[in-house]
């Protein structure tokens, strides 16, 4: 990322279709040929990992398993595992910006099942799960963790009726392998559609010169296979209930902080490992994305850790994490990678020194920086360095419209003078124009902003829970304005492909 490039931030799930959510299908071919019209570099992206509570992409059951709500319906007809007349009369959602995740629950499963069943009736496609499966090393642990959650009736790891299976011992793993055969072959054929299905929209992708960032949560879910079958690298108790549980300590968003529920990790175990799993997460990371966007970077120096069972993040501490060891690992292992850090929130020297000593490009964020109308936030422009990226807000901010609307009369003036604003000129453009005018050498802006969308479309509300992560563009809502804006910007300040 030394050169100066632009992006569009979007998650699949925003993508417009007929299937109730965004998938890997032709809207997303669409919107690639958009970028590269455009001369855009980067489509950056949310987890690609399958949601668990919440429906947030940040709450996974698996740290690397594809979240199945993007495969699409239409290339698994064109691949002859299901027939157009399976689709019709399908009730995905009444809402086309909405993501109803209830439903498309309900109404995606019996069409996978379908397919999944005429995969395996195949010669072909039993050839090639069986190789899959040989690639996949994690694919069998997570497709019965999967098929074990559904035998429960989906509760939690920790809430499993059978305590021996909770604890993976041998006769019970063979009694549910044997029980449960039809349901874990389920989901590894729903994993093979997704890998198939996101590799063919990449090769695309990378085809057409865009690179897909992607994006590492720092933590995995409590209710996840990584807890189910490594709970060692993990501070949990017996029956693999958290003891401590990850947030961030009160600051201007959160009088209590933000308790997020994930267990903490055990890093004395991983680093007598040598960091392996860390290592291979990574690698497999970098199989889905070209380009890796870690949250929460402020954890790999310390991390602000909560006793379970607390209601609030207040009785929180800051505890050590391995820091540049961690990273030395990584880059011993992998060599050098593209990864930017999410360096957001409380920052201070010792996060600061880490970030320095590996390198990565951090995150600077325009929102943040004109809410001080001091002119002293490091996120404003003119404290910039060309080894960092620039964005109006992610998905945790609101969208410019709705931000600006509730700035202060003071603040508003502050934004319009320092923007240089015209009377004419929407306070999306002023915030766009400001980031690709930076000397970041990468600007990545959100879909919304470009589409100038109210407060309405925002992507998450970060320490709340429903109504999140559901926004979706409309068919046909990037037009021809928008595409000669977005070239206009790019070769104005020296950003083209």
């Amino acid at each position: 990322m030394n050169k100066r490039a632009s992006g569009i931030l979007m998650h699949i799930s925003s993508l417009p279709g007929k299937f109730g959510i965004g998938t890997f299908g032709k809207s997303a071919f669409e919107f690639v040929d958009f970028l590269a019209e455009t001369k855009q570099t980067y489509w950056q992206i949310l987890p690609l990992t399958t949601t668990s509570f919440g429906d947030s992409p940040y709450q996974s059951f698996s740290a690397i398993a594809g979240n199945t709500h993007f495969i699409d319906f239409e290339l698994l007809v064109a691949d002859g595992y299901l027939q157009e007349a399976d689709l019709v009369g399908v009730d995905f959602g009444s809402d086309p910006e909405v993501v109803d995740y209830a439903q498309i629950f309900q109404a995606r499963r019996p069409l996978l099942e379908k397919a999944v069943q005429a995969f395996l009736a195949t010669k072909e496609g039993i050839k090639e799960l069986a190789a899959f499966e040989a690639e996949a090393s994690w694919l069998g642990d997570f497709a019965e963790f999967m098929s074990l959650k559904e035998h429960f009736q989906n509760k939690a790891l920790q809430e499993w009726d059978d305590r021996a299976i909770v604890k993976r011992e041998e006769a019970a793993l063979h009694h549910y392998r044997e029980l449960l055969a039809k349901k874990i072959t389920y989901h590894k054929v729903c994993q093979y559609f997704f890998y198939q299905q996101w590799s063919a929209l990449k090769i695309y992708a990378n085809h057409k010169g865009i690179e897909i960032i992607g994006d590492m949560p720092i933590y995995v879910s409590a209710d996840s296979v990584e807890v189910w079958t490594m709970p060692e690298l993990f501070k949990v108790d017996s029956d693999k209930k958290p003891l401590f549980i990850a947030g961030v300590p009160a600051d201007g968003f959160s009088e209590d902080g933000q308790l997020w529920g994930n267990p903490t990790y055990n890093w004395s175990a991983h680093e007598k490992s040598n960091f392996a799993w860390w290592i291979y997460r990574i690698q497999e990371s970098f199989k889905l994305y070209d380009q890796l966007r870690i949250d929460h970077f402020k954890g790999f120096s310390d991390f602000w850790e909560i006793p379970a069972g607390d209601k609030t993040a207040r009785n929180g501490h800051w505890a050590s994490a391995p820091g540049i060891a961690l990273f030395s690992a990584v880059r011993e292992a992998l060599g050098e990678l593209p990864i930017i850090a999410e360096n957001l929130g409380y920052i201070d020297e010792k996060a600061e020194q880490l970030l320095a000593s590996t390198g990565f490009p951090g995150m600077k964020i325009l929102e943040f920086g004109l809410f001080d109308i001091t002119s002293q936030s490091i996120d404003l422009p003119h404290y910039y360095d060309r080894n960092c990226v620039a964005y109006t807000g992610t998905h945790d901010n609101e969208v410019v419209n709705g931000w600006y609307d509730n700035l202060s009369e003071e603040q508003v003036h502050f934004v319009n003078n320092y923007l240089h604003k015209h009377a004419d000129e929407s306070i999306t453009k002023a915030m766009l124009r400001t980031i690709f005018a930076s000397v970041c050498d990468t600007a990545i802006l959100c879909i919304q902003d470009l589409l100038d969308k109210d407060g309405k479309s925002r992507m998450n509300m970060p320490n709340t829970i429903g109504g999140n992560w559901q926004w979706r563009m409309l068919d046909g809502e990037l037009n021809q304005d928008h595409k000669d804006y977005l070239i206009y910007l790019t070769d104005l300040y020296g950003r083209a492909r």
